[in-house]
């Protein structure tokens, strides 16, 4: 295992993270259930499976489409979302 990539990986992720919509959801949820160790679970679950989806997907997409193509396609979707939520912001 790299672990320098594991270690980026954790600190970009937790800092992408930190204050994001998943985060206040588990903060209501585990507020409102009273329950923290069984929405941590279930909100860990979530997040692992999704991140098994993310990276599965993402090393198959990579056998087909170069990382050159991934990127502007990366980039181009998050300036579109930005401009969108601009937009319907600024309306």
């Amino acid at each position: 295992m790299d672990w320098k990539l594991a270690a980026t990986t954790f600190g970009i992720i937790f800092l992408a993270e930190l204050g994001d919509k998943t985060q206040l959801a588990v903060f209501t949820l585990a507020a409102q259930a009273k329950s923290p160790w069984t929405v941590f679970v279930g909100a860990s679950l979530a997040l692992v499976v999704v991140t098994l989806l993310g990276a599965y997907l993402g090393g198959f997409i990579a056998n087909y489409i170069p990382p050159k193509f991934l990127h502007i396609g990366a980039g181009s979707l998050f300036i579109v979302l930005g401009v969108s939520l601009l937009w319907e912001n600024l309306r």
